[in-house]
Formats: C-alpha cells, structure tokens, sequence
C-alpha cells in the first residue's frame, strides 16, 4: 500500500483534459473487464466527442484536481454545482461531479484522499454539504464505496438516454458540521 503522504494533490488546467480521459478510459476497461458495464459502457471516453467535451470543460472550469504520485497523476476530482439530473440540495453545497483513479493503484486510498480533499474545500468556503451521484446498479459497489468515505445515501435516481438503457443513479451526502 503507498504511503498516503507521498500523494500530493494539485490543481488542474486546460493541460489536464488529456489525463481525465486516460483516467476514464482505465476505469471503463477495468470495469468491462468484469463484466460491470453499466457504469460507463464498453467504448473509451477518449473515443466519445460528448465525453472529450466534458473533460475540456472540466480541465477548464476551475473545479479539476489531480491526485499525484511521483510524477504520475493517478486521480481525478472534479467538484462544482450539482447535474440536472439530481434532486437540488435544500442548503449551499459543494458536489463531487467526478471520481476516478488509477486502477493500477487500487486500494491505496486515492479516492478517499481526494473525497477528503473536497471536505477541505468545502469547508474552506464555509459550505456544511458535500454531495455526490454514482452508478447505483449491479452490485451497488461505489455506493458502498462512499458509504465507507462517511456519505449516507439519500436520494436514488434515474436517468432516461433516448436509445439506451436507463441509468440507475444514487445521490449520497456528507454533513461537514
């Protein structure tokens, strides 16, 4: 297991699209690999103009950063106002619109550390709530993930995508008081 100090966190730029999507692509083809495709299908997001697009936005937004170790990024946060597709907050938040790492380094803390580095930036801007969405379907693994990370599990959702299969979502929330 990496010791949790040698990753470091920064923040991340119009240079960072590039990463996100490698961190994407990684995640989809581990959880492919098991037969998880739900989440995020089969196909790269490097591949998809609608997700190149949305890690443009993210490395250009403000609310990208990236989990370091060495010289290596080998996480991704992305934090901002909450998706359209989730009940609104009833107080001031700050949401997690993105989590994902390295799967090459699995089980070293990396998305825990990057859940507790939104804490710290929640916190700094006066904010009580930190919000997230994730997949809520098949064996409900992230959701239990988060539960982990001291979320509670709230609101479940679907999303409806013309010509797809709906999306199964599941919003959990972390008071920071």
């Amino acid at each position: 297991m990496t010791d949790q100090r040698t990753i470091t966190i920064r923040p991340g730029g119009p240079d960072d699209a590039a990463t996100v999507l490698r961190l994407l692509d990684g995640a989809t083809a581990w959880l492919a690999e098991r037969g998880r495709t739900g989440q995020w299908g089969t196909e790269p997001a490097s591949a998809d103009p609608r997700r190149i697009a949305q890690a443009d936005e993210w490395a250009t937004g403000g609310g990208l950063y990236l989990a370091v170790l060495g010289d290596a990024a080998v996480g991704a946060l992305v934090v901002g106002a909450a998706t359209e597709y989730v009940p609104p907050a009833t107080e001031p938040e700050l949401y997690v619109n993105l989590l994902v790492t390295d799967r090459a380094y699995a089980g070293n803390g990396i998305g825990a550390r990057l859940l507790a580095y939104a804490e710290e930036l929640a916190r700094d801007r006066g904010l009580g709530l930190l919000r997230v969405d994730c997949y809520g379907g098949d064996d409900r693994a992230l959701v239990r993930f988060y539960e982990g990370c001291g979320f509670t599990a709230t609101d479940p959702f679907t999303v409806r995508r013309p010509g797809r299969d709906p999306w199964p979502g599941q919003v959990l929330a972390r008071r920071l008081h």
